[in-house]
């Protein structure tokens, strides 16, 4: 069964903006030296028997800039997130208050916001990576349904041009997205 250019062209942006997803998702979890849930509200925590997200076994609240508060829906499970945050990358001890637990976020020092600069330019390469393989398994496509008579060699020609400015629109939002990310982290 030939296939629909326009349906290759649609595939191959939707897997370009699952890859920018992943870059924002990833961005999301590296401090800037602000608090922010989304710092900590994908750690695994083990409760109930079973791998949960803290988020979903407590409620994460930011009262002042530099701490971020996690109030667990059931105080049982207070010692499995400590556990669970103490295990984590994010390199912050939490304070254990009664039922609550308070996570101080410290200020950044120069060499960590050059590390975490490295690893936001890092994820962005994975994500450059993957928006290209998008961009070839389009042309690919592209050329299959060329070779198979579904289109003409001047609609392949033009429908390349869309996947290419696909592909930069993307490349683009990607370079954005780490200025922007870079600015803050670099922020004092």
């Amino acid at each position: 069964m030939p296939l629909d250019p326009d349906e290759i062209l649609m595939n191959a942006e939707e897997g370009m903006e699952k890859a920018a997803g992943y870059m924002s998702h990833e961005f999301a979890a590296i401090r800037t030296g602000k608090a922010s849930p989304a710092l900590v509200e994908n750690i695994d925590v083990e409760a109930y028997g079973a791998v949960m997200k803290l988020k979903q076994v407590a409620m994460i609240s930011t009262p002042e800039p530099r701490l971020l508060v996690i109030s667990p829906f059931d105080a049982g499970t207070v010692q499995a997130i400590e556990k669970a945050i103490r295990e984590s990358k994010i390199g912050i001890n939490p304070s254990v208050d009664g039922k609550i637990i308070r996570l101080p976020i410290p200020a950044l020092s120069e060499e960590r916001r050059r590390d975490l600069v490295k690893t936001c330019k890092t994820i962005a390469e994975e994500t450059r990576v993957r928006i290209r393989a998008s961009r070839r398994e389009g042309m690919d496509l592209l050329k299959k349904s060329q070779k198979e008579g579904s289109i003409t060699e001047d609609a392949l020609a033009a429908y390349e041009k869309d996947v290419q400015k696909l592909t930069d629109d993307y490349g683009r939002k990607v370079d954005d997205a780490v200025a922007a990310k870079e600015a803050d982290i670099m922020k004092v």
